[in-house]
């Protein structure tokens, strides 16, 4: 592989669009009256909070590379990319992205970031496009990776096939694989279920290839009753840039509402649903009181 290998998401932005187009069509043709489907201003949202994390990420690499390249050249590990670690390295970004996503579930500052992925209440291939605007809340996660010696654009290369990956299992097109896929990809049945809003489907299968990091540790649920998708309180809105920011906005108001600094602090660091023990009103809300593999 050489130093600097393809960017793997841009690569795909064709075959992005041409598959978006063939399943929206697909739908117009043969329409399920009991998937969720396609709504114009719903999937142009979708496609502008692509293409504005597609800007925005370029500026929030300059300071994740620096990092990345410092840790990359303190530590005297070295990993050669060969045919026979690339696929290793390709697991252990998947074991680590498994830990990022189920963070960005579960403490809110970082669910302010990954909420707005989840906050569309149609489930298609445009939903894969809807990316955040602070995407800047990831890279800690894979520092493992570069302090054992892995290279930054390696880190960057896999992350990027995951991505990629995860695009096709955005989708109600495709019904449950045979078992051997179901128990060991994460596919569009277990993908489904994350996108989820029911009780029962909240902060379940977060991995991004492979579903067994979730059956290991806990967090898979299978596909029984039919999704409904979007938050437990939906955003109202199809503004790209309220769409980024709802949940920031959301935590400041709550921070100017907090009673002393352990409150403020659980406003931060604890679940999006958490409120105080005195006025605890629902055991988990994905969106607290503003609005995920």
């Amino acid at each position: 592989m050489p130093p600097n290998p393809p960017d793997v998401v841009l690569w795909s932005i064709p075959a992005f669009v041409l598959l978006t187009v063939v399943e929206m069509v697909g739908h117009r043709i043969h329409p399920d009256e009991d998937a969720a489907g396609y709504e114009a201003k719903d999937a142009a949202t979708s496609i502008g909070m692509g293409l504005g994390s597609l800007v925005v990420d370029a500026l929030w690499k300059i300071p994740i590379v620096a990092v990345y390249t410092a840790v990359y050249e303190l530590t005297p590990l070295r990993v050669p990319v060969l045919w026979w670690t690339i696929p290793l390295m390709l697991l252990a970004q998947d074991f680590l992205y498994y830990w990022q996503h189920r963070g960005h579930h579960v403490i809110r500052i970082l669910w302010a970031c990954h909420v707005v992925h989840h906050s569309s209440r149609k489930f298609n291939l445009s939903t894969a496009l809807r990316q955040p605007w602070t995407n800047v809340t990831g890279w800690p996660f894979y520092l493992p990776m570069i302090a054992l010696g892995v290279h930054p654009a390696v880190v960057a290369f896999c992350h990027s096939v995951n991505l990629v990956y995860q695009f096709w299992i955005h989708t109600e097109r495709i019904d449950k694989l045979p078992r051997p896929f179901e128990y060991v990809l994460n596919t569009p049945s277990h993908h489904r279920v994350h996108h989820a809003s029911q009780g029962g489907y909240l902060d379940r299968n977060f991995g991004g290839i492979l579903i067994v990091w979730d059956r290991a540790f806990g967090s898979w649920t299978g596909e029984t009753e039919r999704p409904v998708y979007g938050l437990t309180k939906n955003i109202e809105t199809y503004n790209p840039l309220r769409v980024a920011t709802h949940e920031y906005a959301a935590i400041a108001r709550d921070l100017r509402a907090a009673h002393g600094w352990r409150e403020r602090a659980g406003r931060v660091f604890r679940g999006p649903g958490w409120q105080p023990e005195a006025r605890t009103t629902a055991p988990h809300d994905q969106t607290a009181p503003e609005p995920a593999a």
